[in-house]
């Protein structure tokens, strides 16, 4: 049986470019170069028919993390994601000073663009962790 090497995570988007620049300054991912012969990517979207522009992705510039990739799709988010990113900003962190490395990562991606949710309160089972919005209003947390 075979089994998976790699993943790619997918992102559905109203804005392709907004939320993978979004993303890849979260995550601290890079945006690929353009493609050979192009000074940008907007220079060879405009070249290409309009069902395959505006596509966009970032990678883990160790190479360690999945790429990820956004699509434009015509239909709007109308609800909570099945799926969801977590970014491990507290690992190993208990306490006030969990909280406040979640506190200064959520700062941080509020700059960028992000909405603060409900922050989660340890517990018996669980350490405290911030849900969030990314830029088009995907969840993800912060643990």
């Amino acid at each position: 049986m075979a089994s998976v090497k790699q993943v790619q995570i997918t992102f559905d988007c109203a804005s392709p470019q907004r939320v993978a620049r979004f993303w890849s300054e979260a995550l601290g991912y890079v945006l690929p170069a353009p493609p050979e012969g192009y000074t940008s990517w907007e220079a060879y979207d405009a070249e290409q028919p309009p069902e395959e522009r505006d596509t966009w992705s970032c990678s883990d510039p160790e190479g360690v993390g999945p790429r990820l990739f956004f699509q434009r799709v015509p239909e709007g988010k109308t609800v909570k994601n099945r799926v969801h990113l977590d970014i491990r900003a507290g690992t190993g962190l208990v306490g006030e000073e969990r909280l406040a490395a979640l506190e200064s990562e959520c700062v941080r991606l509020e700059a960028l663009g992000a909405t603060r949710g409900t922050l989660l309160l340890a517990d018996e089972e669980n350490e405290s962790c911030q849900n969030m919005q990314d830029v088009e209003g995907n969840e993800f947390c912060l643990d």
